[in-house]
């Protein structure tokens, strides 16, 4: 083996250890809580069905989906369960390989972002879901049973919640922008009358049409767009006194 594929095929080895531990991560999750899965569901499940009309309930359709969509569920709640050793093996992978001012400022982004997803998670749950299942009760027509399809139901929540964790990742986004030099805090504050438009338009695509549920949306995605410029000043100032340290 020559000298130039040794790196590579240590890389390769580092990189099996930590998706390994990543994935055991994961799996330990999911057997602590896989004996929790049907209250998992319901617990899921609550804020639709808070909103249904009395005597509603929700079905299943398919023979095993009473048994395979709590899985399915459990699993991925084991999976964002784990985010944060998922991430740590992740930064262990690639942290060598940065410089130590890198390291200085990337490790709170990875850290932020998963706590912002975390947190775009609970507000669609708690604040956006039961607007949005309340508007969509309120909404059916006469004679219309509603009876939701616990498969359906879980792809749709499951849509939601990674809309928003991602909505949530604006600051995240944001000070990347600047931190490349793609962009600065200070053309973004220009921009301001546009992304106001922008995240009141994601407001409306990602919510019931109702004026309530996309201010509740819009306005916190806003308000990350301020914090994402506001803190993307202080990686503008890193990136220049880092660019200017080799010449000092």
């Amino acid at each position: 083996m020559s000298e130039s594929q040794q790196p590579l095929i240590s890389h390769l080895v580092e990189l099996r250890s930590r998706l390994l531990r990543a994935f055991a991560a994961v799996l330990v999750v999911f057997l602590g809580l896989v004996y929790f899965a049907n209250d998992i569901y319901t617990l899921l499940a609550t804020p639709l069905l808070k909103q249904l009309p009395e005597g509603a309930s929700m079905i299943a359709t398919g023979v095993a989906t009473p048994f395979l969509t709590p899985i399915k569920l459990t699993l991925i709640v084991s999976f964002f369960a784990a985010i944060p050793i998922v991430l740590y093996q992740v930064w262990a992978f690639i942290a060598p390989g940065l410089y130590k001012h890198e390291k200085r400022l990337i490790a709170p982004l990875v850290f932020s972002s998963a706590l912002l997803f975390y947190a775009g998670a609970a507000f669609a749950y708690f604040v956006v879901f039961p607007l949005a299942f309340g508007f969509f009760t309120s909404m059916a027509p006469e004679g219309v049973t509603i009876a939701t399809d616990i498969a359906s139901y879980l792809d749709f929540v499951l849509g939601l919640f990674i809309a928003f964790g991602i909505a949530f990742e604006i600051p995240i986004a944001t000070i990347l922008l600047c931190w490349t030099g793609v962009t600065t805090p200070k053309d973004l504050s220009g921009k301001r009358p546009y992304v106001v438009v922008v995240v009141f338009i994601v407001g409306m695509l990602l919510t019931p049409p109702d004026v309530i549920s996309q201010t509740l949306l819009a306005i916190p995605m806003w308000l990350l767009f301020e914090i994402g410029v506001f803190f993307g000043r202080f990686y503008v100032r890193e990136r220049e006194g880092d660019e200017q340290e080799p010449s000092a």
